[in-house]
């Protein structure tokens, strides 16, 4: 062969080799389509840095992330396919996987491990108690986890349910509503009404007065980030990937909540940056920092307690099936245990 034509041939099988290696390594990264739990906030910052920070990316993970509207909202939109993944309520996820099991997704990484939900009522008004809300009109979101508790709440804290009128509003009005006595409780996750009163410029510490439904009976878990289990059968690799990623940008949101936040502010710079922060540091203590974690670690769950959380949610709404641990739940996906933090409060 023709010393030239022979040098052109390799050169060019090498380029075209080259080109082969870079489109396979652009196949090899795998979308993903992700849902939040709600509108951008500082505690997201537990997803979002994992973008910012590239361990997506380092995965081999392209990931689309979309905000949500409301953390049992994230459960439907996974179990209908519109989403691989959602950042959303476990105690929905419960309830579906009671009534359509082939369709709900799976939890594989517990985020809030300490239960949120709440109502709020004004602290000079006559609501005192569960009992004395009977009568009265609550408010929330359509999609809020607190409202679709409620019926399970009631029946442990003994309210007459059918006495109690449930309204939906936009969320940007739900503390204005209540303060303007358009409602007389409202509906909701203790820090989303906390911060968002303080962002309209309230004192929810001399305002309102929280009746929270943990101390009512109900130690229930809260936001996990779930799957489709179409995805994870597919692609179980991948979720491995996405749980490493999200744990690391977890750390990092524990070990700096306050930068942590402009993950944040870079997507929605009109937010009051020193709420975000208090809520970032109120969401570590308040709703991640259940004791189990020492033992099991973030993201993993005590399976006697999650056991009781199914069995509470499952009763007081008067479901027909009780889902298995399994059915809800599965540590398949996490990453090791030594890697996974052992506590959040620094």
């Amino acid at each position: 062969m023709n010393k030239r034509l022979g040098g052109w041939l390799a050169a060019s099988a090498g380029v075209l080799f080259g080109m082969a290696g870079v489109m396979g390594a652009a196949v090899a990264e795998t979308p993903v389509k992700m849902v939040l739990n709600w509108k951008y906030q500082g505690p997201q910052a537990l997803i979002l840095l994992a973008e910012d920070n590239g361990y997506f990316k380092e995965e081999g993970l392209k990931v689309i992330i979309d905000q949500g509207e409301g953390s049992g909202a994230a459960i439907t939109k996974v179990a209908t396919g519109a989403y691989d993944v959602g950042f959303g309520d476990i105690n929905s996820l419960i309830t579906l996987a009671s009534k359509s099991p082939a369709e709900a997704p799976i939890g594989v990484y517990m985020m809030y491990n300490t239960p949120p939900f709440t109502i709020a009522v004004k602290a000079d008004g006559p609501i005192r108690t569960p009992k004395d809300l009977e009568g009265k009109t609550l408010g929330s979101p359509a999609n809020d986890g607190a409202l679709k508790l409620f019926p399970a709440f009631a029946s442990l804290a003994g309210i007459d349910a059918s006495k109690v009128t449930l309204t939906n509003m936009q969320p940007n009005l739900r503390e204005q509503m209540l303060m303007r006595g358009q409602v007389d409780g409202a509906l909701g996750y203790v820090n989303t009404i906390t911060f968002g009163a303080k962002a309209a410029g309230m004192n929810p510490d001399k305002d309102f007065r929280f009746i929270k439904f943990g101390d009512y009976g109900m130690d229930l878990y809260s936001n996990a980030i779930v799957v489709s289990r179409a995805f994870a059968k597919e692609h179980g690799d991948a979720v491995k990937s996405l749980l490493r990623a999200i744990n690391r940008a977890t750390k990092d949101m524990i070990a700096d909540p306050a930068g942590s936040v402009q993950s944040v502010m870079k997507r929605e710079p009109l937010l009051n940056e020193k709420v975000e922060v208090e809520r970032t540091l109120a969401t570590l203590q308040q709703e991640m920092n259940h004791p189990e974690i020492a033992r099991v670690g973030l993201g993993d769950v005590d399976p006697e307690r999650f056991k009781r959380s199914i069995e509470i949610v499952v009763k007081a709404n008067g479901l027909e099936r009780m889902p298995a641990v399994s059915d809800v739940f599965t540590d398949a996906y996490l990453p090791a245990r030594a890697d996974r933090p052992s506590r959040v409060v620094q």
